[in-house]
């Protein structure tokens, strides 16, 4: 058998080099700027196209819900259910990202890119701004979606009371272990945004595999978590002072921590070294 070890680069043949190049992972600096790019793009998006997909998107996030929901109703109350069930978590996250709506927890990391870059007082208003019009259509879409689901018969008694039980276990514990699941939620998912760029057909893998996890530990997802709450909220199993306090604060401020404190700045810190 010939030894291949010591065979130079320059006797490959082109098409051989074509090979290699897309065999080879991509570099961090790549990665970086494919997010980075993304995220310039989502900043000079006019406020109306913002507006109208941020409500998409909280709308969507409300089939996570559903999906965890629907699912706990049909399986038994065994300690092994969530294993299951979490992946019906996962349903809403793959409409929103798969379906380029436009997700708060998404916008921690690409926003937040260009603005490392590119350090003014300009380029922050506009994250500002993006931030604040995406959060708030993605606050009333759930808030949408939740009375809809408590107001109607569109889903059985039972998997209404498992959409209550998702939301007032959400509310349950005190708001600094909020922020803190939250700082953990929000660091995979701006990990989710990471790894998609390298992802290519198992995007819908990625984004399972990820959310799941998200779901399994339990973790406080802004937007997902609203829904759940918000529904226990309009059905009276928890206030909306709880609602409020209790976990949207908490859980916005630990989103934000977790996808640009510990994932954004890390990130472009190594970029900055490789580059330097």
């Amino acid at each position: 058998m010939t030894d291949t070890r010591h065979i130079p680069s320059a006797q490959l043949g082109s098409q051989e080099r074509e090979d290699v190049d897309d065999i080879t992972a991509p570099r961090t600096l790549i990665v970086h700027e494919a997010v980075r790019k993304e995220g310039e793009e989502e900043l000079s998006r006019p406020t109306s196209s913002l507006m109208w997909s941020g409500l998409a998107a909280g709308l969507s996030m409300g089939f996570s819900m559903v999906g965890d929901g629907l699912l706990r109703a049909g399986l038994p109350d065994e300690p092994w259910r969530p294993l299951i069930s979490s992946f019906g978590y996962s349903f809403g996250f793959l409409i929103v990202i798969l379906g380029r709506q436009q997700l708060f927890t998404e916008n921690t990391l690409t926003a937040v890119l260009p603005l490392l870059h590119g350090r003014s007082w300009v380029r922050l208003r506009d994250v500002a701004r993006l931030w604040a019009i995406v959060f708030s259509a993605n606050i009333l879409g759930t808030l949408l979606f939740a009375w809809s689901v408590e107001a109607t018969q569109v889903f059985s008694p039972e998997a209404k009371e498992q959409f209550i039980e998702l939301g007032r276990h959400a509310a349950e514990p005190a708001a600094t272990v909020t922020f803190t699941k939250a700082i953990f939620a929000g660091w995979i998912i701006a990990l989710l945004v990471w790894l998609l760029p390298l992802a290519g057909a198992a995007k819908p893998f990625v984004i399972v595999g990820l959310t799941y996890l998200v779901s399994l530990g339990e973790l406080a997802h802004i937007i997902a978590g609203s829904v759940e709450v918000a529904c226990a909220a309009f059905a009276g199993a928890v206030t909306w002072n709880e609602y409020l306090t209790g976990f949207l604060l908490p859980t916005l401020a630990g989103n934000v921590v977790g996808g640009v404190g510990l994932v954004a700045l890390l990130a472009h810190a190594q970029v900055r070294e490789e580059g330097s």
